[in-house]
């Protein structure tokens, strides 16, 4: 039994990315509780430099989602841009996890993952929800190119 709170803490407790909260929007009404909404936030990609996404994603409210026990929906979008010069922070791989964030008490989140287009030198982030038993198919894509003179360092 104390292995399973252990455990629980540890998932509760650990987020694979700091993100800022830009704005959000309504999307039902809810009288005595939180509303739904959409949330958009932002973060910068840990190992590249110059480059910062744009995650939104749905946040259920009522009193569930108040307490933190509602499950929010798998829609999500990603768009990621390059806001100044790109420089790699050591080599990175070929896909790599660069951000997730809780979107139920236990076991649901939704994660951000960072491929590399070698042959043209791109940055590939996709957004997708997943849970410990089954996922979601919803997911949205971006790229991002990096300067031909400048090739990506592939660990």
């Amino acid at each position: 039994m104390k292995k399973l709170l252990l455990a629980i803490t540890a998932l509760l407790a650990s987020s694979g990315g700091m993100a800022e909260t830009v704005g959000e929007v309504s999307t039902t009404f809810k009288l005595l509780s939180p509303n739904d909404k959409i949330v958009v936030e932002v973060f910068d990609d840990p190992e590249v430099q110059g480059v910062a996404c744009y995650l939104s994603h749905a946040k259920t409210g009522g009193y569930k989602g108040a307490l933190g026990l509602a499950e929010d929906t798998s829609d999500a979008a990603v768009a990621c841009r390059q806001i100044g010069p790109i420089a790699f922070k050591g080599k990175i791989a070929g896909q790599d996890e660069v951000f997730n964030a809780r979107t139920s008490f236990l076991f649901k989140q939704v994660r951000v993952v960072r491929m590399v287009d070698s042959k043209r030198n791109t940055l590939v982030y996709l957004v997708y929800s997943d849970k410990l038993i089954d996922g979601s198919p919803k997911n949205s894509v971006t790229a991002v190119p990096v300067p031909a003179a400048q090739p990506i360092p592939l660990k």
